[in-house]
């Protein structure tokens, strides 16, 4: 079977248009209901799409999988999540008519404003779907009120405030974003709790192996795949969970790894380093120093 090639959006106009919706009331901002989609005049003949567009959406009431890159998601209870440019969904079909209400805006909108600059601190738009926002019936509620604020205030006259207050409405809706995935992480604590158990045995199994030698150190994307979770979530989990991201789990277990070889091996400084996946040894000796602030020789000594 042929694979297909996703299609490219890169306006809000043209999204607009494959949806079967009304033209848009601005250029680079939109929200729409998802009940307000004209199926008989959407271009359901491209399956996947890639858009060029920040997406915030909260689906309810679905009975279908929506597609995200590799993979599936359902969509049997409300829930909210958001994409990033460039990143592939599926398009809306016939079976598939979700309710609910969705924010798309251009990055060309927010890039001379300091949100702009600010998008990366909002992880959850590289979460999968599987690893979507699920919303009490409160946060639901707010999350709409700000929705149609911003709604209200993109359809109204434009001054000079129009822009400033619509990018605030943006950022509102960002910060409850990282509130309500933060209860998410909290709320489901005994399940996650789980995560560090394999995350430790995952760590240990690699080190325990040849793999630091061939292959270097252990990466993020490495540990995410084996535990079933995008880079982004697992690390914003972990840093819920325990304060640090995965990247310093990596470290903190590479370093008492290391403690442990150089008090109770004979192995040189270099020795170790090669062992635990540093392909020089400055580098080894960086980590260790920027972590204990001591170096790998002075630690060896001050416990002999």
């Amino acid at each position: 079977m042929k694979k297909q090639t996703p299609y490219i959006i890169h306006s809000i106009s043209e999204q607009h248009r494959i949806l079967g919706l009304p033209g848009p009331v601005h250029p680079l901002v939109s929200v729409f209901d998802f009940d307000e989609m004209d199926h008989a005049h959407a271009d359901t003949s491209k399956e996947m799409l890639v858009m060029d567009m920040y997406c915030i959406s909260l689906k309810r009431n679905v009975a279908g999988k929506v597609r995200y890159g590799q993979g599936f998601c359902d969509f049997d209870e409300g829930i909210m999540f958001c994409t990033a440019p460039g990143q592939v969904t599926s398009n809306i079909s016939e079976d598939h008519r979700p309710s609910g209400c969705c924010v798309v805006f251009h990055p060309d909108f927010i890039r001379r404003h300091p949100l702009g600059q600010r998008m990366q601190e909002y992880g959850f738009f590289d979460y999968a779907v599987n690893e979507a926002l699920h919303l009490s019936e409160q946060e639901e509620s707010l999350v709409l009120s700000v929705m149609k604020m911003l709604r209200d205030e993109i359809g109204g006259r434009i001054d000079a405030y129009s822009e400033n207050v619509t990018i605030a409405h943006l950022e509102l809706l960002l910060s409850y974003g990282q509130r309500f995935y933060g209860r998410q992480f909290l709320t489901r604590k005994p399940v996650t709790s789980d995560v560090l158990v394999r995350l430790e045995k995952l760590l240990s199994d690699y080190f325990a192996s040849d793999r630091p030698i061939s292959e270097g150190l252990p990466t993020v994307s490495y540990l995410a795949g084996e535990l079933n979770f995008s880079d982004s979530y697992l690390s914003d989990l972990l840093k819920n969970l325990t304060g640090q991201n995965t990247q310093q789990h990596i470290h903190r277990f590479v370093i008492e790894r290391a403690k442990a070889l150089l008090t109770q091996t004979q192995l040189t400084v270099s020795e170790i380093g090669f062992r635990l996946g540093f392909e020089f040894p400055q580098s080894f000796s960086r980590l260790f120093k920027s972590k204990t602030n001591a170096t790998p020789l002075n630690y060896r000594r001050s416990l002999s």
